[in-house]
C-alpha cells in the first residue's frame, strides 16, 4: 500500500481545555522531558502554569520544602506469510477480551485540562498496561473496569521511547486479565478486532474490526496538534478505525487473544471517519517492556515512578557557551524547590549533584536518575556573575 500522506496521530483523547493563561505560559516536556513552546522549554516535565511565577529580581531564599510524597509509515518488508481471511465472530472476541479492558481518565492539573484513554489488565491485583502518552502529564489517574469498579491508580513506570507505561490500581483485587496471544504469528490479511475508549466517552469498550495490512512497521507518531513526535518501531499496521481515546486498548485476533496494544492512527483527513490506518505495538514487545518496568530497575529509557523536579523553566534555544555554560532560567514556580533556595529568572544552572550542566537538555539528563524526595545539590550563577550552591529536596512532577 502507499504510505499515508499524513503523520499518524497517537490515540489520546483530550477532554478538557487549557485556560487562557496556561495556553500562553504552559510548557510541558514530552520527548526526553523537553517540549518547545515559543523558544522556551520546561525541564523535568514540570508544567508550571499551576503555580505563580516568582517576580523577576526576587533573591530572598525561603525555607526548603519538606520531602514530597512520593510521518509517516515507513514500509518495511515483512517475512510473515499472508494469513487467510478467517471470519471473526466479533461478539465472541469481545466477550473474551472485554473484562480485561479499562478506561483511564487523567487530570493534567499543570495544564488545566483532562484526558482519557484505555488500558489492559495484566494481573488480578491491578497491574495495567497502557501507552505512555495516555498518562503523560497526569497529576491524578482514575481507572474504571468493564464491571463498573473505579480505582485510583499510580504510575509504576514508563518507557517514553517505546510508548509503554504500567499502572497499578490501588486497592484492586480479583480483576480479570486480558487473554494473551502470540504477536509473533501475526500476518498480513489476518482478521482483528480493536477494543478501546473511543472519544474518551467511557462505558462499554468501542469496537473496530479490520485486517492486518503489514507487520514490522516504523512510524513517526505525533499528538493531534502534529507536535511531540516519537519514532515507534516494529508495529502492526491495521485498517481498523481506531480513534482518539483508543490508545492503550487491545488488538485481538479471531480467537479472542490479544496480540497488540493500539497506539496510533492516521487518516487522509484528520476529521474523516473512514480510510484510517491504525498501528499497534505487538503484545510480546509491550509485555517485555512492562516486565522491565515491573522489575524496578531504571534505565536511560525506563523511569520508575514519577520524576523529581526543581520547578524551573529554561531557555531551550540557548546553546552551550564557553563564557557561561549552563541552563538559562527564564521562570521559577513559586513555592517549588528552586524558588525555595533563591533561584530566579536570569540565573544559569551549572550543575546538579556534581554533574555539569551545559544546556537545558543536559539539565534534564542530570535530573533524570533522581526521584521525588531526593536531596540534591544545585549550583548556579546569577546575573552579576556570583556563584551559589544550595541543597534542596526534589518534589514530584507529573507523569512522563
Amino acid at each position: 500500500m502507499q504510505p499515508n500522506s499524513e503523520q499518524p496521530t497517537r490515540r489520546h483523547s483530550i477532554v478538557g481545555t487549557l485556560s487562557a493563561f496556561a495556553a500562553i505560559a504552559l510548557l510541558v516536556g514530552v520527548l526526553g522531558g523537553v517540549s518547545m513552546v515559543g523558544g522556551l522549554t520546561t525541564i523535568e516535565n514540570a508544567a508550571l502554569s499551576a503555580f505563580p511565577i516568582v517576580p523577576a529580581g526576587r533573591r530572598t531564599p525561603t525555607k526548603a520544602p519538606a520531602v514530597a510524597p512520593a510521518t509517516e509509515p515507513t514500509t518495511v518488508p515483512t517475512t510473515v506469510p499472508t494469513r487467510g481471511t478467517t471470519p471473526v465472530d466479533t461478539a465472541t472476541v469481545v466477550s473474551l477480551v472485554r473484562p480485561g479492558i479499562v478506561n483511564i481518565n487523567t487530570e493534567l492539573a499543570f495544564q488545566g485540562s483532562a484526558a482519557a484513554g484505555t488500558g489492559m489488565i495484566l494481573t488480578a491485583s491491578g497491574e495495567v498496561l497502557t501507552n505512555n502518552h495516555v498518562i503523560d502529564g497526569a497529576t491524578r489517574i482514575s481507572v474504571s473496569t468493564a464491571g463498573g469498579r473505579r480505582y485510583p491508580a499510580h504510575v509504576v513506570g514508563t518507557n517514553r521511547t517505546a510508548d509503554v507505561a504500567v499502572l497499578h490500581l490501588d486497592g484492586a483485587s480479583d480483576l480479570t486479565p486480558i487473554p494473551i496471544g502470540d504477536s509473533t504469528t501475526a500476518g498480513v490479511g489476518q482478521r482483528v478486532v480493536a477494543l478501546g475508549n473511543a472519544g474518551g466517552k467511557g462505558g462499554e469498550p468501542s469496537i473496530a474490526t479490520g485486517t492486518i495490512e503489514a507487520t514490522g512497521q516504523t512510524i513517526t507518531a505525533s499528538d493531534d496538534s502534529g507536535q511531540n513526535t516519537e519514532r515507534l518501531k516494529d508495529l502492526i499496521q491495521i485498517n481498523a478505525r481506531i480513534q482518539p481515546g483508543d490508545s492503550g486498548g487491545a488488538l485481538a485476533d479471531a480467537t479472542g487473544s490479544v496480540i497488540g496494544m493500539n497506539t496510533a492512527a492516521s487518516s487522509g483527513n484528520r476529521f474523516a471517519s473512514t480510510n484510517t490506518t491504525g498501528f499497534a505495538i505487538p503484545i510480546q514487545i509491550a509485555l517485555s517492556i512492562a516486565g522491565q518496568i515491573e522489575s524496578g530497575a531504571a534505565t536511560p529509557e525506563i523511569r520508575i515512578g514519577l520524576p523529581g523536579i526543581l520547578g524551573v523553566q529554561v531557555d531551550g534555544t540557548r546553546q552551550s557557551s564557553t563564557a557561561a555554560p549552563g541552563a538559562l532560567v527564564v521562570g521559577v514556580a513559586q513555592g517549588l524547590p528552586a524558588d525555595s533556595v533563591g533561584v530566579i529568572a536570569g540565573d544559569i544552572i551549572t550543575s546538579i549533584d556534581g554533574t555539569a550542566v551545559s544546556t537545558s537538555a543536559s539539565l534534564n539528563l542530570a535530573l533524570r536518575p533522581h526521584h521525588p524526595g531526593d536531596a540534591v545539590t544545585i549550583r548556579w550563577t546569577d546575573t552579576s556573575g556570583r556563584r551559589h550552591t544550595s541543597a534542596l529536596a526534589l518534589v514530584a512532577g507529573p507523569a512522563d
